[in-house]
């Protein structure tokens, strides 16, 4: 399999299908908030969402009826801007919700796990965790070689990996530069994988040391979104749009108005809408 150019509406119709386990990482940074938005407008239901942070591009997905279930890390410093999760969870709107909460340590050995092609993922943590509780996807095995009690949880393979990336080049290899999360670990875990980027070009030129490449055999689809990660920054290219997250809270508190935002901007919009001019906000 090598990786094929396509738009971004080509790309989610024909990666994405309706109760698929979709994973959509990136850490702050690089959150591919433009297919996040086609998936709405494409109006794809019962999906499992997997998310180390799931922020505002989930708040948006569940919000707008998305979501079945929701797999994530339970506590997020500083990410207190979930109503429409809460919505959904606690009062069944729009759709009733279900969770499967981990930790991050947990998730992070799930996605090597599942990169690996790995069944489970097994490491040190969870003892004396409340989460064991109430995830029965928590268990506990001994090491054969110590005899030391570890934790396991399953590995994490989604349908699709749906990551933004600063550029591919045209045989469809893929680069990151700056802060990275999962995203890696996710497209090689999942069965396909959509790569939107700012920009296609010839080659890659100066790599900076922390690059981190994808080859194009691992991706299924790529897409050129100059801005698709908007709100959140891409290194090089724009910043953090700290404005955008300071408005969501009271858009996503309220039903009404989060619909018609969701109407305006999605629905009835485009990844132009949250285009960055590269030339005038150069991060």
């Amino acid at each position: 399999m090598v990786a094929r150019f396509m738009s971004l509406k080509e790309a989610v119709s024909s990666c994405i299908k309706d109760g698929d386990t979709v994973s959509m990482e990136g850490f702050t940074h690089l959150i591919p908030f433009a297919a996040g938005h086609e998936v709405i407008r494409q109006g794809l239901k019962d999906l499992t969402l997997i998310r180390m942070t799931p922020d505002v591009i989930y708040d948006q997905l569940i919000g707008a009826g998305c979501a079945r279930k929701l797999i994530f890390p339970g506590a997020q410093p500083g990410c207190r801007v979930a109503s429409s999760f809460r919505d959904a969870y606690e009062k069944g709107w729009p759709k009733k919700l279900e969770i499967e909460e981990h930790s991050h340590a947990a998730m992070a050995n799930a996605y090597d796990a599942g990169a690996a092609g790995l069944p489970c993922a097994v490491f040190k943590g969870y003892r004396g965790a409340e989460l064991t509780r109430v995830n029965p996807n928590i268990k506990f095995v001994e090491c054969p070689f110590t005899g030391e009690k570890l934790a396991a949880v399953p590995a994490i393979r989604p349908d699709v990996a749906v990551v933004h990336a600063q550029k591919a080049n045209k045989k469809g290899d893929i680069l990151f530069e700056g802060i990275v999360g999962v995203q890696k670990e996710a497209v090689l875990a999942a069965k396909k994988s959509i790569i939107t980027v700012e920009e296609i070009v010839d080659d890659f030129g100066d790599i900076s040391p922390n690059a981190v490449m994808l080859p194009n055999w691992a991706v299924t689809a790529v897409v050129e979104v100059p801005g698709g990660a908007h709100p959140s920054y891409a290194q090089g290219y724009y910043k953090r749009d700290n404005a955008f997250y300071k408005s969501w809270d009271p858009i996503a508190r309220d039903r009404d108005t989060f619909q018609s935002w969701l109407e305006e901007h999605v629905i009835n919009g485009g990844p132009e809408d949250f285009a960055v001019k590269r030339e005038t906000n150069k991060a």
